[in-house]
């Protein structure tokens, strides 16, 4: 008696899925939020090289470096909260109340200036903490929340240094103990070889690669991007989109911070009526750079980039002998034409393959 054994068909292999396509290398350079800006500031850098002799010297350039940096740090901070899908509209006062309270509680107690650089650095943090909070908790837009307090520093910083020191200026703090130390971390000069450059230059340049590594390398970049992006989708991922922008405000704040203590130990004293309308040019220069209004995009080479074409338009039109009061209408226009660029690029680089 024989058996016979039923064998069942095999299955057929399981289909491979299909290869993700590659972008061309123009396709993923034009991705970058940067190239635009780059573009620009090549293009305004041989423009203002052909046109003022006085442009092409070290010591002016040197002078436009530190002209950028003044710009760059803060937007360094602001390009990073813009991703995150907000603005502050107080970081151009909050440098200047940074400044006048570090002078005013070192002076007016006789203390030594890294006290009044420690109690300042509190207060900005606090100013950032409360920016971010009330965003988060109250769901108030940022422009608005950033918009009260730009209103209600401005006035603290006019009205509490005219009833402390009788005037709109701070005591010249050049006397008292630890400014020549704090002055070379924060307002030294930098010797080259080639040329001198101010210390803010550097740190300028450290927190750009700083912020750059925390976006492109970070679980925190990849929070920011989502929490600019889509802040309900990043929330249901488990993002923790209050944190994250809490933290950006606060992160603003430090360079503002950061900025004012150069201001005062740069001059000796400060004005409580500057830094009216520095956040515009902060937040443009990170528009320029690449950022989006509407968040989830951008860089912090951007805004360094950004932050460049200010330095070499304000000092290029002086070099020139132009009437500089037409910068604020190169502004303009340049804000403009940035975001129509920025667009048209983000745009064409996503179709291309």
């Amino acid at each position: 008696m024989s058996s016979s054994v039923m064998t069942q068909p095999s299955a057929p292999p399981a289909a491979a899925p299909p290869a993700r396509p590659q972008k061309s290398v123009v396709a993923r350079v034009l991705a970058r939020p940067e190239i635009g800006a780059l573009a620009a500031a090549i293009a305004i850098f041989a423009f203002f090289y052909a046109v003022a002799p006085p442009f092409r010297t070290l010591p002016a350039i040197s002078t436009m470096l530190y002209a950028s940096s003044t710009i760059g740090i803060v937007a360094v901070g602001v390009a990073l909260l813009m991703i995150g899908g907000e603005f502050d509209l107080s970081s151009g006062v909050s440098v200047v109340t940074a400044a006048l309270a570090a002078a005013m509680v070192s002076f007016q107690f006789s203390l030594n200036m890294w006290v009044g650089v420690i109690v300042s650095l509190v207060v900005a943090l606090a100013i950032g903490f409360v920016n971010g909070y009330l965003v988060v908790r109250t769901g108030i837009p940022s422009f608005l929340v950033t918009l009260s307090t730009f209103f209600v520093l401005q006035g603290v910083n006019l009205g509490v240094t005219k009833l402390v020191t009788g005037t709109v200026a701070t005591p010249n703090v050049s006397g008292l103990d630890g400014f020549h130390s704090a002055h070379a971390i924060f307002a030294s000069d930098i010797d080259l070889g080639f040329m001198t450059v101010k210390i803010t230059v550097l740190w300028w340049l450290v927190f750009v690669c700083v912020a750059t590594w925390l976006l492109l390398r970070t679980r925190t970049g990849n929070w920011i991007t989502a929490a600019g992006g889509n802040q309900a989708s990043a929330r249901a991922v488990g993002v923790p989109v209050p944190k994250v922008k809490i933290g950006l405000f606060m992160g603003v704040a430090f360079l503002a911070w950061f900025l004012g203590m150069h201001l005062l130990f740069n001059f000796s004293s400060v004005q409580s009526g500057l830094g009216v309308g520095n956040e515009f040019i902060y937040i443009i220069a990170a528009v320029v750079g690449g950022a989006l209004l509407t968040g989830g995009y951008g860089s912090a080479v951007g805004s360094a980039l950004g932050a460049v074409i200010f330095g070499m338009t304000t000092q290029g039109i002086v070099f020139a002998g132009w009437d500089p009061n037409w910068f604020k209408t190169f502004l303009g226009v340049m804000l403009l034409l940035a975001v129509m660029v920025n667009l048209y690029v983000k745009n064409y680089a996503a179709r291309r393959k």
